[in-house]
């Protein structure tokens, strides 16, 4: 390609727009520049992220690209050419540029502008991952290539950047603040080019409620719930009172001066299980929002099950437009993710995200742009963790300190919600393997242990002997029994295998099974709870946090104290019965899978025997106790080296992002895969979506960031020999990478993914 000075060069093409219409590449560097300097003024960073957004394309002065561009176009979505694309290196160059310019700080402006496709590289080289920094900025041809290209018109003597990094003098939190100018970056860059290839597309995007107006719609819809108990004669019951004062203590909280000048800060929320936190959460969060100008309210929750009841009840409350209801990252391999997938990714925009703990947390951790993109969403916000006993205990040094981060240095309001308040605060763990929990948690309900004693319900009871366990024939006996009566296993093989016992119509209920049918069972359940019917459920452990369920019997498999404290929350729920209910603790066949569940299992046998078997409460100071034994007898809070990777070296700019990304997994998405699978209940609820319009309407379009969101309602993770299995057998198929049943062999409605009928005893799957 010749220079010359009318010679014109594009960052972006599209096809049937004359080729002066194409965007330029001055023009994109000085867009993104823009917006993700707008981003990163959240943090008090946005000169860091406008050099990052100028320099991040330059290499497109490559002729090599020009060329590419003005044959293929950057929305062609065929693998192989994205693949062709992505050998020319157009990221390297204003990396080396920023180098060049400002010396150690363009080491950290340099992992921003090489990853912005590609992912943040790591410093070192790492067997298996490759593309390591320290190798890239050795390519000094790179910028050699294109300087006679680029315009002299074009001012690249650039001002230093003038703020402090938001973690100064903290390195053991630089690589959050990279990841957050990263974040910022790769937005703005996502945003302009779906803005000048899909200007209509981008058009829709924003246009919500400001945080005032939802708070308005919450105590809107307080009002006439108050006012519909009232006709019901409900409202004076013992436990909706008490739900009502945990909602006002809230609101007070949020109000008050205890908080004062305390623009972002770490609080408990401390209510036993159906005292209301879902909304009484979400109420102190506005309002504290509100209070403090920050931008939106995150609640992340550790089960999809229970994303998919408190996303309705959200939705409801504030219309649908306003919540996104993020679960489901669609995995795609490298060779099939394309522009159009990369555009479609979630970037957090709305003002209520329901999400999960795993989004939450490996987006924290992640490399790739895709999972980095909505992190800058979460700077001056208030994020809810429910459940948060829930939080890994593998990965806890490193999560706290990211959390801790978080709050200090990026105006996060951390909201840790649930009954079984873990202890986090100070020293954590033995003697031997300890690690610095939280400095100090604000307890939002003035007297969570009275609390406690208020909104007891249920009687709990212990096998005599712990060490003996029953087996699965007798506990269906006992189930038998029972009108109405749910009992709660460890996994999934057990649900099944229980299940198997059980007379015909008796619920199953598991992971296996799709969001969309799971939420449909759940209605299901209610419904037959509430007109009185004879119903017995079969369930793994995913309804026994948050689902609003509520049975005169409970049978719960041996688990933590805290698991067990939150299966109870599903007996009684609304205290309607005239006696406690009855919840019944028994010792399965064979005890948990190591790991989280055996050390919960293990702990509280260690505590009741320590009792004389003494049947445990369930009063946060019961909870504490059993969380400081379980941590103390855990063997590391870091199993995978994540803190070290981060830390080590950050002081001297060399961390390894992409291997920690790949070593930071909450569930193995290397060892699982997605499937979309045919779903469709006969009775369907309102809004209902049909999963196979929505498959035409993939095959159409491609996937598209609203086609993605309900397409997640019915995935279902499956581990990777079994998605191999289902594509030799033909049993799936891929469309612009993702993989959808298309054979009836493969789902069963009312027992999930199962291969074929004859799968539903064998040891095929493992469930």
């Amino acid at each position: 390609m010749d220079n010359n000075p009318m010679q014109q060069f594009y960052a972006h093409s599209k096809e049937k727009l004359n080729k002066d219409k194409w965007q330029t590449i001055e023009t994109h560097l000085q867009q993104v520049a823009k917006l993700a300097s707008r981003f990163a003024n959240d943090f008090g960073n946005g000169d860091w992220a406008y050099l990052a957004g100028y320099l991040h394309d330059l290499g497109k002065y490559n002729p090599a690209f020009q060329s590419y561009i003005s044959q293929n176009y950057d929305w062609e979505e065929s693998a192989q050419t994205v693949k062709n694309y992505r050998k020319v290196d157009h990221s390297t160059a204003g990396a080396l540029l920023a180098i060049e310019q400002f010396k150690s700080i363009g080491i950290m402006l340099s992992y921003l502008i090489t990853g912005h496709h590609a992912g943040l590289p790591d410093w070192y080289p790492e067997i298996g991952v490759g593309g390591e920094l320290s190798t890239r900025l050795g390519k000094k041809e790179l910028l050699d290539k294109i300087r006679e290209y680029i315009p002299e018109d074009l001012p690249l003597k650039l001002k230093m950047p003038k703020t402090a990094p938001a973690v100064a003098r903290d390195a053991e939190s630089i690589h959050l603040w990279i990841r957050m100018l990263y974040s910022s970056l790769v937005d703005a860059d996502f945003l302009d080019t779906e803005n000048f290839m899909n200007h209509e597309k981008s058009s829709l995007r924003g246009n919500y409620k400001e945080l005032n107006e939802l708070k308005l719609l919450l105590d809107n819809y307080f009002e006439e719930l108050a006012e519909d108990t009232r006709k019901k004669q409900t409202s004076n019951t013992h436990v909706n009172l008490l739900r009502k004062q945990v909602l006002e203590e809230c609101r007070k909280a949020a109000a008050s001066t205890f908080d004062n000048d305390l623009k972002s800060g770490i609080f408990s929320l401390t209510v036993p299980t159906g005292g209301g936190k879902t909304l009484s959460s979400m109420a102190f969060a506005l309002n504290h929002a509100i209070k403090y100008n920050k931008k939106r309210v995150i609640m992340a929750i550790p089960f999809t099950s229970i994303i998919e009841q408190t996303a309705e009840v959200y939705k409801k409350i504030f219309g649908e437009e306003q919540v996104i209801e993020h679960h489901s990252n669609f995995v795609f391999e490298d060779n099939s993710e394309t522009s159009k997938t990369k555009l479609a990714t979630e970037n957090w925009d709305a003002p209520i995200i329901v999400t999960t703990n795993v989004q939450l947390f490996e987006s924290l951790f992640a490399a790739r742009s895709s999972g980095c993109r909505k992190l800058h969403n979460i700077v001056n916000s208030v994020v809810i963790l429910d459940e948060a006993q829930t939080i890994p205990v593998e990965y806890l040094k490193p999560i706290l300190n990211t959390l801790n981060a978080l709050v200090k240095y990026f105006n996060v309001t951390l909201v840790l919600c649930t009954a079984t308040q873990p202890a986090l605060c100070g020293k954590i763990g033995s003697r031997s393997n300890s690690i610095k929990g939280f400095e100090e948690v604000k307890e939002i309900i003035s007297n969570p242990l009275e609390l406690a004693v208020q909104l007891k319900r249920v009687e709990v009871t212990f096998p005599p002997n712990l060490n003996e366990s029953s087996d699965w024939a007798e506990i269906a006996d006992e189930l038998k029994q029972y009108e109405q009566v749910l009992c709660i296993v460890n996994t999934r093989k057990d649900c099944r295998h229980l299940h198997s016992l059980m007379p015909e119509g008796t619920i199953h209920l598991s992971a296996g099974m799709c969001p969309e049918e799971r939420s449909d069972i759940i209605q299901n359940i209610r419904d037959k709870l509430t007109n009185g019917e004879p119903i017995k459920v079969i369930s793994t452990q995913l309804v026994e946090a948050g689902v609003d369920i509520d049975f005169p019997v409970v049978y719960r498999a041996l688990a933590g104290l805290d698991s067990i404290a939150q299966a109870a929350g599903r007996c009684n729920r609304e205290g309607k019965m005239k006696t406690l209910g009855l919840v019944k603790v028994f010792n399965p066949p064979k005890s948990a899978p190591p790991g989280f569940l055996r050390k919960g299992q293990d702990t509280t046998k260690e505590i009741v025997n320590v009792n004389g078997y003494k049947i445990p409460d369930f009063s946060p100071l019961t909870v504490q106790n059993y969380f400081e034994v379980f941590y103390s007898n855990c063997n590391s809070f870091d199993e995978k080296d994540i803190f070290s990777k981060l830390a080590k070296d950050a002081g001297q700019m060399k961390i390894q992002f992409r291997t920690v990304a790949r070593d930071f997994k909450l569930i193995d998405d290397s060892s699982h895969q997605s499937i979309i699978v045919w779903y469709e209940n006969k009775n369907k609820r309102q809004k209902s979506s049909n999963v196979f319009e929505l498959i035409e309407q993939l095959k159409n379009i491609s996937p598209e960031r609203w086609l993605l969101r309900k397409l997640q309602r019915f995935s279902v993770s499956v581990p990777k020999n079994e998605f191999q299995f289902y594509r030799d057998q033909g049993m799936i198929e891929e469309i612009h990478g993702l993989w959808i049943q298309n054979t009836h062999l493969l789902y069963k409605e009312g027992v999930g993914v199962v291969g074929q009928d004859s799968d539903w005893n064998s040891q095929l799957l493992n469930f």
